[in-house]
């Protein structure tokens, strides 16, 4: 690897694709990585495809764990609803049953392990505490604790070169995270948003709500088509 390199994680969202392109127009050569966890739809996994191709990146591993063995979620579990057309004040108010357990801990350790066996000195990851639905593993001092534990758990760590956690969106409402992404020519057009997998995004799952939120609050127009409501 140059030495300037990163993993950064790439769900093919708007926040994680934001994240790509902030890591690679501060200068690091990026190696990306996915995850194909049991989500109800791969719709997503398309976009991050795209986004790589976009970008011309030479590495992209997607992992395959299926977290439908361990854990239950409206996104793993086709019996579980998900919610619709929430009260976006509430959002973060409780956790929502789109929570995978632990998916953060689990992709951040993959990452890590990535970024320490190729040499990259960072992992990017696109979470945000502003405009985050209640997920406990976005906030900072989940960052700051897991950033801490692979310091103490990994030979590069102990060997006193830590692995960094960047995540240049933590502290970012949705509107300010569309403003950094056309600031940085982030083709939104190629990334999924939308909890569902339909041909076109629902408009109504919290994910859609705070995405076009983040459009409207930021004066731009979503190039997504979505479902009439």
């Amino acid at each position: 690897m140059t030495a300037k390199s990163a993993v950064v994680l790439l769900s093919g969202g708007l926040d994680s694709a934001t994240t790509l392109v902030s890591a690679i127009k501060a200068g690091y050569s990026v190696s990306v990585l996915s995850f194909k966890y049991g989500q109800v739809h791969s719709r997503e996994l398309k976009a991050a495809r795209e986004l790589v191709k976009h970008y011309n990146i030479q590495r992209h591993e997607i992992i395959e764990l299926d977290l439908r063995k361990i854990g239950k979620s409206a996104l793993i579990d086709t019996s579980s609803a998900i919610p619709e057309n929430r009260d976006l004040d509430e959002l973060a108010t409780e956790i929502p049953t789109t929570y995978v357990p632990a998916r953060n801990i689990i992709m951040l350790s993959c990452a890590v392990a990535m970024a320490e066996s190729i040499g990259a000195q960072t992992v990017f990851i696109g979470v945000n505490t502003i405009d985050y639905s209640g997920y406990p593993d976005c906030r900072p001092d989940f960052i700051s604790a897991f950033e801490h534990a692979a310091e103490l758990g990994t030979k590069v760590g102990v060997e006193g070169n830590k692995i960094k956690i960047e995540t240049p969106l933590i502290n970012l409402t949705k509107s300010e995270i569309i403003k950094l992404g056309q600031e940085l020519n982030v083709p939104f057009e190629l990334t999924w948003t939308c909890y569902k997998g339909g041909p076109l995004a629902c408009g109504r799952c919290d994910s859609c709500k705070l995405r076009l939120k983040g459009f409207f609050e930021a004066g731009l127009e979503d190039p997504l088509d979505y479902e009439e409501n």
